[in-house]
């Protein structure tokens, strides 16, 4: 297997390359499909999930994506390392238009991410991280075509929020504020808690965490595998946890279903 320096390089061309056909179609009359699980499928998915496995398949490593047909757990049980990739996380924020949506890809050994890219293509920002290094960064970027040398140069590495700050800060999703999460806000407060809502979508709310723009990011709401990969991994090598709600330790992936429980980010 290639080495995860390597790895890193082509997960983050691959994203980089998906965000320019997304941002490609954004401003168009793009076609909406509704899935089997009543979740909108766009053009936009389509091809940024094409141009992702034109990088990823060379590897020989296999894939877990949602826009591929997934494959039997009898097989994947013995993959014991697997590329998890979200062509376009946020579909519905791609639809509203509001930028809040991002290519994730993420690299997997034994259940655990252990590379992480985020692209956030409406503004050139891209996230990536080895977790075995324990180094996650942030560059924000001039164009969707720039080189891996530009990117690390502009690449500042992300710092986790100092508890001692006065607001504890809360992310919320745009799409799933719920009675469950609205619980968690309470007994905050009610530990005497200053609480400030930061209300993001897709795997941006990983990122806020991870960046020290919020202490802690509960989901009490359904996720997907590919969903969370990626943010694991950088919040992961910033010494951000994120905890099953089921289980109380880490979130695992290539499992026999790729649903995720609910879980916890903060340190």
């Amino acid at each position: 297997m290639k080495k995860s320096k390597e790895l890193l390089n082509i997960a983050i061309n691959a994203s980089l390359k998906a965000g320019l056909v997304i941002m490609e179609l954004y401003d168009t009359a793009f076609n909406v499909e509704i899935k089997d699980d009543k979740s909108p499928l766009t053009d936009a998915d389509k091809k940024a999930s094409h141009i992702i496995n034109c990088f990823l398949t060379p590897t020989g490593i296999p894939i877990i994506s949602e826009e591929n047909g997934q494959t039997d757990y009898i097989i994947r049980k013995n993959w014991k390392t697997c590329w998890v990739v979200d062509p376009l996380d946020g579909t519905k924020e791609f639809i509203k238009r509001n930028g809040e949506f991002t290519v994730n890809i993420a690299l997997v050994t034994d259940g655990k991410p252990i590379l992480g890219v985020i692209y956030v293509p409406a503004v050139k920002t891209i996230y990536f991280a080895n977790v075995e290094n324990n180094e996650a960064f942030k560059a924000k970027i001039e164009s969707h075509t720039v080189t891996i040398e530009t990117i690390l140069k502009l690449a500042k590495p992300l710092q986790p929020k100092n508890s001692k700050s006065e607001k504890f800060e809360v992310v919320g999703s745009r799409s799933h504020m719920n009675e469950d999460t609205l619980s968690f806000i309470e007994g905050l407060k009610k530990e005497g808690k200053n609480v400030k809502i930061v209300s993001k979508g897709s795997s941006l709310k990983f990122c806020l965490v991870a960046e020290g723009n919020a202490d802690v990011y509960p989901r009490y709401a359904p996720t997907m595998e590919w969903d969370t990969a990626a943010g694991q991994a950088i919040c992961n090598a910033v010494g951000i946890r994120v905890i099953s709600k089921k289980t109380s330790k880490p979130l695992e992936y290539n499992k026999e279903n790729l649903l995720n429980s609910y879980f916890l980010v903060r340190k």
